[in-house]
């Protein structure tokens, strides 16, 4: 163990202390309002973020909602998923990309992901297709996004509808179309670890088209149209969906609020730390493989929401560093073709293999605003003493 860095100084994996201690001024202007309008879900600060969040994303229509999941629900429904429509979505993502689908009444297809990126390979893609299939899910994962280009012709040339699961990805960007934007629409997740994080749960649908979003706009308050008490008797007959509550609360968003004005600047913190991560990882080839940023031929704007990297002997180097104070975290511990509530599917180990060697392989490592130069000195310092120790 590198003797500057002792136990006591703990890196942790995700805090975001001193930034709300900078931040109280701004929030409490944004909380002050909300208790001054007495409305506290769906109310005023909801609707300003939805436009802030438009403006920054160049989206249409930005529809606050309760969190990335129930976007993700509201956003199939609203483009037309039927029951029993099958929905293709890569095989490493969180749960929640194909749970969305299996709630809004449809059926996830898995296919493999491209082992740099992460995201839906293609040519597996086509692999996996059926009569039945109407969706496809590309899931914009860590700093980049799918190959929309390539994603986005096999769709047209099948017939599917794109929905993206872009909960991860706010401020990344092909040639200056922001993710969610490349198909019928999109979604944003503020968990508070996420590039621009809440204090609890908190999401929205992104779309350019009006009629899905009068949809999902109605699904997130029970069906009906409208932000006042005398609108909410208005129920919503065109669509015939019953609604969810899933109302986006003014207190989250105005936390949002405040930390949008900051947003830029967190992403380019997020770059400097992961090219320090880089720079000092770069000397362990073969035990150790850094986020590779693909190039695909257009004006790219990667963001490092997660820094994973592909590592020998995951488990016992996560437990090498969490000894010496250093959090980390596994994306993904089992493929979702692999998980028991997907078992009805009928898959095996083995059927996606980049899927399922990802999940035995990437680390995620520290990466927020607050992260010191000094704490990924301390974290790469302590990966590279775990394989000078394996190798001698």
């Amino acid at each position: 163990m590198h003797p500057s860095h002792p136990i006591s100084a703990p890196v942790p994996f995700f805090t975001q202390a001193e930034t709300f201690a900078a931040l109280w001024p701004e929030v409490d202007r944004h909380l002050a309002e909300v208790f001054d309008d007495g409305k506290f879900s769906h109310g005023v600060k909801v609707a300003e973020l939805e436009r802030a969040l438009a403006s920054y994303t160049g989206a249409r229509h930005v529809i606050g909602v309760n969190s990335g999941t129930d976007a993700l629900v509201l956003l199939l429904c609203a483009a037309g998923l039927r029951a029993g429509d099958e929905v293709v979505v890569p095989a490493f993502s969180f749960v929640a990309s194909a749970s969305s689908v299996v709630l809004a009444g449809g059926r996830p297809v898995f296919a493999d992901i491209d082992p740099l990126t992460y995201s839906l390979d293609p040519a597996s893609v086509e692999r996996v297709l059926t009569p039945r299939c109407r969706f496809l899910m590309p899931v914009h994962l860590f700093c980049q996004l799918a190959d929309v280009a390539r994603l986005g012709e096999l769709a047209r040339l099948h017939g599917l509808t794109v929905v993206e699961d872009s909960a991860e990805a706010i401020g990344m960007r092909r040639d200056g179309v922001h993710a969610g934007l490349f198909g019928a629409g999109g979604v944003l997740s503020f968990f508070p670890t996420k590039t621009l994080g809440a204090i609890g749960d908190a999401g929205a649908v992104l779309t350019d088209d009006d009629a899905i979003a009068a949809t999902a706009d109605a699904l997130r308050h029970h069906g009906r149209f409208g932000r006042t008490i005398a609108d909410f008797t208005t129920i919503n007959t065109s669509s015939g969906i019953p609604g969810f509550n899933s109302k986006m609360d003014d207190l989250q968003a105005a936390v949002l609020l405040a930390k949008l004005t900051r947003l830029d600047a967190d992403i380019a913190r997020r770059a400097e730390l992961a090219d320090a991560y880089g720079s000092r990882l770069a000397g362990l080839p073969g035990v150790l493989r850094l986020p590779t940023v693909v190039d695909r031929g257009a004006k790219a704007d990667p963001v490092f929401y997660v820094y994973l990297v592909e590592v020998e002997d995951r488990d016992r180097l996560a437990a090498h560093l969490a000894a010496h104070g250093v959090e980390t975290e596994t994306y993904y511990p089992r493929p979702l073709h692999l998980q028991p509530c997907f078992a009805e599917l009928g898959h095996r180990p083995g059927d996606f293999p980049h899927a399922e060697a990802a999940c035995a392989r990437t680390l995620a490592l520290p990466l927020y605003p607050e992260l010191t130069l000094a704490a990924v000195d301390r974290v790469c310092d302590l990966i590279q003493d775990f394989y000078a120790g394996a190798r001698a």
